[in-house]
């Protein structure tokens, strides 16, 4: 686990509006995934709004509309767990490249909890639930939000 030596993000985020675009996949670490994200931004002061997705191949498309529609940051939430094909692999690549380029085009924080995992079990570690490791839909919320707070200061 990587939770040793994890940045301490909180941020007072009063006034940003976030979405929070979530696949459906995997229903028990996807709401603890939400669970952790809302619980961020709302001890954080910021709004947000949850948007469901089919799957995480589906959330790069949403996040960018989001964005050119006045979100001030997306916190995106997947799960892509390893199988027997490429799948995996080809959608794990789309994801995160997607994401990365909506980032950067968009010029506003997409916050990235999207768990590539190889099983189960991993995905639950990482869910943020009771008897998990980790909260990665915390940390994403975290991330959009200081990013968000940052890149504004530097605007000004």
């Amino acid at each position: 686990m990587a939770k040793h030596g994890a940045p301490q993000l909180a941020v007072d985020a009063t006034g940003l509006n976030v979405a929070i675009i979530a696949g459906s996949w995997h229903t028990t670490v996807m709401n603890g995934l939400i669970d952790g994200a809302k619980s961020t931004l709302e001890s954080s002061g910021a709004t947000y709004d949850i948007i469901t997705v089919a799957g995480s191949f589906e959330i790069p498309l949403a996040a960018q509309a989001a964005l050119a529609n006045g979100y001030d940051a997306v916190v995106c939430l997947g799960v892509i767990i390893r199988g027997e094909t490429p799948h995996f692999e080809f959608v794990s690549d789309a994801v995160t490249s997607g994401l990365t380029r909506v980032q950067l085009d968009a010029g506003k924080p997409v916050g990235f909890g999207i768990l590539t995992v190889d099983d189960d079990a991993q995905a639950l570690d990482r869910a943020g639930l009771d008897d998990s490791n980790e909260s990665k839909g915390q940390e994403a919320a975290e991330a959009a939000l200081q990013l968000a707070v940052t890149v504004k200061k530097l605007a000004e």
